[in-house]
Formats: C-alpha cells, sequence, structure tokens
C-alpha cells in the first residue's frame, strides 16, 4: 500500500490522504473485518507516522467504517451481504438516471480530464494496486455526479461506496482480469462523447452491478 498515487491529486493534509488510503484498502478487502490494526503499524506500512493514522482511524470510526479497539488499534467494521445487495440497489437507483442526465451537460474540453482519471484506473489495475484501483475508481465516478452540481447526492453516493466490500477484486487481479474491468471507465468516457444517452445509462448500470455479482465476493 502507498500514499505514491495521492501526489497527483488535490492538495489535501496528510490526514486527509490517509483515510482516502484506507478506506480504498477497506473497500478492496485489503482490510479485514475482526482483524486488530494498530496506527504504528498502519504508519510504517504507509510510510508515514503513527499521528496522522490515529487521527485517520478517529475520522473513520465517526463514519462507522471500524471501531475502536482500546490500546491495541482498531477493527474493520463487517459489513453483510444484505447490506451490500442494498448498497447495490440504491447506487442502481441513482448513478445511471444521473449520469444519463448530466451526459449533454459534461463539455468536451473535459473529456481528456475523465480519460486522464480512467487511466489511472486502468494503472492500478495492471500493478495489481488494489487500493489505487478503488481508490481512482471512486474519484472518476463521484466526479460525473459532480456534473449534477448537487453536493447531497454526491455525498450520498459516497458514502455508499465506502460502506462496499469489493472482496473480489483480488481473485480478478490474480487472473488477469482486472484490466479488462479497468478499461470500462474508457468505454464511459467514449458513450458520454458519443451523446448517447440511453447507452450511457444502460452500460453503467451493467458496470455497477458487476461489484455485486462478480466482485463482491472471492471465488471458494
Amino acid at each position: 500500500m502507498s500514499l505514491e498515487h495521492f501526489t497527483q491529486m488535490e492538495k489535501v493534509s496528510l490526514r486527509d490522504k490517509v483515510s482516502r488510503a484506507l478506506r480504498a484498502a477497506i473497500i478492496a478487502g485489503e482490510m479485514e473485518p475482526g482483524v486488530v490494526y494498530s496506527a504504528p503499524t498502519l504508519g510504517a506500512r504507509f510510510g508515514v507516522s503513527a499521528t496522522p493514522v490515529r487521527e485517520a482511524m478517529l475520522d473513520l470510526a465517526r463514519e462507522n467504517l471500524i471501531s475502536i479497539v482500546p490500546n491495541k488499534g482498531f477493527r474493520v467494521t463487517e459489513v453483510a451481504e444484505k447490506d451490500l445487495d442494498d448498497i447495490t440497489r440504491i447506487r442502481l437507483l441513482l448513478e445511471p438516471p444521473i449520469v444519463r442526465e448530466v451526459t449533454p451537460l459534461i463539455p468536451a474540453a473535459d473529456l481528456p480530464r475523465l480519460r486522464e482519471l480512467a487511466a489511472k484506473i486502468v494503472e492500478g489495475a495492471e500493478r495489481g494496486d488494489l487500493v489505487e484501483y478503488t481508490a481512482a475508481d471512486q474519484i472518476f465516478h463521484l466526479a460525473l455526479l459532480g456534473y449534477a452540481d448537487n453536493p447531497r447526492l454526491t455525498g450520498l453516493v459516497a458514502d455508499l461506496r465506502d460502506h462496499t466490500r469489493l472482496f473480489g477484486l483480488a481473485s480478478l487481479a490474480k487472473k488477469g482480469e482486472l484490466v479488462g474491468v479497468a478499461r470500462e471507465h474508457f468505454t464511459i468516457v467514449d458513450l458520454i462523447e458519443s451523446g448517447d444517452q440511453d447507452a450511457v445509462e444502460a452500460f453503467l448500470r451493467n458496470h455497477i452491478s458487476q461489484a455485486r455479482g462478480r466482485w463482491a465476493k472471492p471465488e471458494d
């Protein structure tokens, strides 16, 4: 795990950078429920001191992503299967129709930047860096929703994504299939550029459904 991929993002505090990386690691399933993680150990893993890790842990605890274990560290909050199903249903109700709606509003001048964001997702997949992949994926999808100019919507979807678990990502990466999934983000941008709102909505609906159907559980 590394914070290197955050250096090209907007300037934020080290605490925020660590929080983002921890969220991505939790979503990707690299940090497992039931395991106690200490701030010094994670600090060494991230290449930072324990202080910003402890600060980030407090942020995540307030969001119910982790629970504090006094004098030891924290545990990742377990998410039930039904919760994952419910999260996916809500995302499907919100994201595809909103992206359909904003497709005509996305300026052609913004498409190169969206492709850059898609490329970061592919780069994470190619390296097998699930934390980078997950963080870049979140930035891409929230960027699309940002065109709706509705911060409440974006915040809601961000929270839903934070409570998602993609335990199957590691399996896809090992089988060499994650890069193909990552490249779907280029297709989303291409469809937006084409202006075909029906196609954008349909493709995004399928893309999100995979997060539950194919990614949520590792293979037995």
